[in-house]
Formats: structure tokens, sequence, C-alpha cells
């Protein structure tokens, strides 16, 4: 967790003490000249005497210390403005005050010198209050300068230990030390030891992209020596006219092609060049020769249209044997003509099938009525239900009842078999 300094409590501002008034505007209010020309202060413990003037009139030595007493009041007042505007170092203001305070207790000056303590009294207290809030805020600073660095160093071991965006985490820990630069105010061996965190954090990322990127230019080294055999294979078979197994086979390589990864950037698109060059060289020459073969199975169809309205023509009714010898004849030239357009092929051979069945029907029913085997097979029924009849006429005759009864049934058995094949020969 990020750490921080506690707050450090800043005293209350003082209360400004009343402005000094100027000595030199009524010197014999703050002091005298003696006849022997001593020069006398007054202090609220009674006179104090602060030099001699022999120089000249009284009057003037006194208006002398009374300037020397606005310059030290007009030192006291710029200290003051120093501390009102908060420019300048209050620790110097500090020091400067202390330094005026401790020369009045025997500073040659005549003016309300009470009035003055009270005012470098105001400007310790206001000075060491201004002293306070720096160290508070330099304090504070330094708190957050710390803990925003504690945060920088998590952040790059974060990356360190985990990111594979190599370019965007890159950028990040550009952009972090730049950050890092700008924060003022930790302690020197606070600071050593957070640099060295980031500084081991920043080292493990760029050997761990390091190690990517070498890695990377294995693959790509290996998938443009793939890509480079598969160009070769590419170029070997673009000449083929074996044009659905080479097909097939490009359509191998492109998967191949796919899997091998990429190589270098230059050198995969030139390869990419290549092998599409070798291809696109096949399928132009398998298109040309595909358009050429369209063309012949189109007028092929048009041939077999042709044939099949002559095949729809014949009539076997007429004459079989003629009818027969002409379908023949086309079926000849409806082989020699050859392919035609797969989406036309069950239309155009359903059509001369649909003759061939006329013909093949008319010449089975031909068949069926000049059959002399059925002829024979129905006299050899009739001769039979003749004997049997025959028979039973005989056994009834001779009184053998028996006999008669057997006789009739197998002529009744022959007599049902000689009306199918009569009805046989009947139906043709």
């Amino acid at each position: 967790m990020p750490h921080t300094q506690p707050a450090t409590a800043v005293p209350a501002a003082p209360v400004a003490a009343a402005p000094v008034p100027e000595a030199s505007a009524n010197p014999g209010k703050w002091g005298r000249v003696d006849t022997d020309g001593t020069v006398y202060v007054k202090t609220a413990d009674g006179e104090r005497a602060v030099g001699s003037w022999q120089a000249g009139e009284p009057a003037e030595g006194l208006a002398h210390f009374a300037r020397r007493f606005d310059d030290v009041r007009t030192e006291v007042e710029l200290l003051v403005a120093r501390l009102t505007a908060g420019s300048g170092d209050p620790k110097h203001t500090l020091t400067s005050a202390k330094h005026i305070k401790d020369s009045l207790t025997d500073a040659a000056l005549v003016g309300d010198l009470a009035a003055l303590a009270a005012r470098i009294d105001h400007v310790l207290e206001k000075a060491q209050h201004a002293v306070e809030s720096v160290k508070h805020a330099r304090d504070e600073a330094r708190g957050q300068a710390l803990a925003r660095k504690q945060e920088l160093v998590a952040e790059v071991e974060k990356i360190a230990e985990s990111s594979t965006q190599w370019k965007v985490a890159g950028d990040r820990l550009r952009g972090i030390l730049d950050e890092w630069k700008t924060i003022k105010g930790v302690d020197r061996k606070t600071d050593d030891q957070l640099w060295k965190r980031f500084s081991k954090a920043r080292d493990t990322f760029n050997r761990r992209r390091g190690s990517h990127f070498a890695d990377l230019d294995r693959q790509r080294a290996a998938a443009k020596e793939r890509k480079q055999e598969l160009v070769k294979l590419a170029e070997e078979i673009s000449e083929s006219e074996d044009w659905g197994p080479t097909a097939a086979r490009y359509r191998e390589l492109m998967t191949e092609w796919k899997a091998a990864g990429r190589a270098p950037k230059e050198a995969d698109d030139s390869l990419w060049q290549q092998f599409r060059a070798a291809q696109d060289r096949f399928f132009s020459r398998r298109s040309a020769v595909f358009s050429e073969r369209d063309a012949e199975l189109v007028e092929n169809a048009k041939r077999k249209e042709a044939l099949i309205a002559e095949a729809e023509k014949i009539n076997p009714a007429a004459d079989l044997d003629a009818a027969r010898a002409h379908l023949h004849r086309i079926q000849e030239k409806w082989d020699e003509v050859g392919k035609v357009p797969r989406e036309r092929i069950r239309e155009l051979e359903g059509k001369l099938r649909a003759v061939e069945d006329k013909v093949r029907n008319a010449a089975d029913a031909q068949w069926r009525r000049t059959d002399p085997e059925a002829e024979a097979r129905a006299a050899q029924f009739r001769e039979r239900v003749e004997q049997f009849e025959a028979q039973a006429a005989k056994a009834r005759a001779a009184g053998d009842k028996r006999r008669a009864e057997q006789a009739e049934a197998q002529a009744a058995q022959w007599r049902e078999w000689l009306a199918a094949a009569e009805n046989a020969v009947a139906s043709r």
C-alpha cells in the first residue's frame, strides 16, 4: 500500500500588531539631547543613552537618531510585506527578524522602541507560522511524492510480470519514466530503493519482450522457409493440365500457406505475390480451357436437341422395323455428339429415353401378339382338357363313378389353365 506522511497541524495565524509610527516626524516625542550632547531615548523603564551628538544643533542629532530608527522600522515593514505576500524564504525572514530584535537592546535609535519591539514580535510569530506552514506543505508534498512513486513502481512491476501488449506497455514505461523524473521531494535513500525496484522491473520486461521477439523472429524465419517451399510447389504444378486434382492441390497448398504463419513482412509480401502468380497462371489456363469446353458443350446440346426433334417424329406403329433402324441411327449420332452442359444432361437424355421407350413398347406388343409358344401352350391345354373329358365320359359309361369324378376334376383344372393361356394371347 502507498505510504503517506501523517498531516502536521498548522498553527493559527498570529494577530497583527499595529504599525510603528515614524520617529522622524516628531523626534522630540521619543527622545532628547542633553546639554553635554548625550542623546537619550525614552523607554518604559526610563531614558537610555543611545549616543552623543557634538557636530551641530541638538535637534539635528535627535533627527539623526530618529532617521536611523525609521530605517529599522522600514526594514521591519519590508519583512511584514514579504510575509504577507508569501514571497521569499520564511526562514530567512525569521532569521532577519531575530537579528533585529537582538540588536534593539543596545540599538542607537530614537523612536517608539516598544511599538517596534511589538512589531518585531509580530514578525517573528508570523515568520514562525510561515515556516511551519512551509514545512507542513513540504511534508505533505513529500508524502504525496513518495506515494506516487510507490504507485508507479507497483505498476511497472505488474507490467514486467504479465503484460504481453509489448508496444502499449513499452510506451507506458516511457511515460512512467518521464513522470518519475518530475516527482521531487522523496528522501535520497528511499528514492534509491524505489528506483532499484523500478529499474529491475523494467529490465525484466525488456528481457521478456526481447525473448518474445526472438521467438517471433525464429517463427517468422521458419514461416519464410516453409512459404518458399510452397511457392516452389505452386510453380511446379502451374502448367499442369490435370485440372481437377491440380485445383484440389492448390486448395491444399493454400491451407498449408495459412498454417505456416507470418514471415517477415517484406519477404511475406514478395512470397505471396509469387504464390498467387503461379496459382493465377494455372487457373487462367484452366478457365480458358473450360470456357472453350463450355462453348463446345452448348453447341453439343443444340445438336442433341435437333436429334431429339428428329426422334420424336418416329412412328413405330406404322413400320416397327423402320422405326428401330431410324432410332439406331439417331443413337449413334447421339453418342458421336458427346457431352453437354451438366445442367442439360437429365433433360435431354430424358427426352431421348421417352422415344426409346415408345419404340421398345411397340416391339414388345408385337412380340406378344405373334409368340408361337403361347399359341402352342393354349393348344396343348385344349388337348389335355379334351382327353380328360373323354376319360370321364368313358368311366361314367362303364359305371366307374370314382374314375369319372377324378377325370372331370383334372379336366376342370386344365380348363382353367387353358382359359388363362387364351386370355394371355388375346390381351397382346
